[in-house]
């Protein structure tokens, strides 16, 4: 699948960072039963990549990707974990390269219109605006929307269920990612209908 395909399947992607790959499986199902089949891990974590194993298997209509992929080396470890789409925070030639020479679909984090003037001049033309609430919100993205019109964005960086509608009625945003779906103390405790219940939320603010 090409990334804005990955991209259009719900409106909002869970980022995800898990601390305890045992906890990968559950978390997986409940988003996914939730209407939410897109889910980015990110390698913030020693159980990162365990994880995307674990939701890989536990949740095989899930599309399962890694987020916070910094170098070559990340590229490299979540491809071989499984992962079925890459993300970074920012727009790094390097990542792009090695993600290029996997056919790893890649979301690539931009703050600027130069940086998606360059991401596109890649053959990338779905981008993560990052982070989305600090470097401008809705107002950028808006202001984007003629000068770069071939661009689509997912936002994400501040995003919640309060805001989120606002970007997804931009017609540059093809989803936003946001944590406020799997809440650290939910999963903690294993609330997994709690996180579905929550998802399926998220998943209602599709157009």
């Amino acid at each position: 699948m090409k990334i804005a395909d990955i991209c259009s399947l719900a409106p909002v992607i869970p980022v995800l960072v898990v601390e305890d790959a045992g906890s990968a499986a559950p978390l997986a199902r409940a988003l996914v039963a939730g209407g939410l089949p897109v889910l980015e891990v990110t390698l913030r974590t020693p159980a990162a990549l365990d994880a995307i194993r674990a939701m890989a298997g536990a949740a095989p209509e899930a599309v399962v990707g890694a987020g916070t992929l910094l170098n070559a080396r990340d590229v490299r470890a979540a491809h071989a974990a499984g992962a079925r789409f890459g993300v970074s925070p920012g727009l790094s030639e390097v990542v792009l390269d090695a993600a290029a020479e996997l056919e790893l679909p890649m979301l690539p984090g931009v703050a600027t219109p130069s940086e998606a003037m360059r991401a596109a001049e890649r053959g990338h033309q779905t981008l993560k605006f990052f982070p989305a609430e600090q470097a401008g919100g809705v107002a950028m993205l808006k202001a984007w929307a003629s000068p770069l019109a071939d661009l689509r964005f997912c936002p994400t960086g501040g995003i919640t269920a309060a805001n989120a509608r606002g970007y997804l009625d931009l017609p540059n945003v093809v989803c936003v990612g946001g944590s406020w779906v799997a809440p650290a103390d939910a999963v903690a405790v294993g609330d997994w209908a709690g996180i579905e219940a929550l998802a399926r939320e998220a998943a209602g603010l599709g157009r």
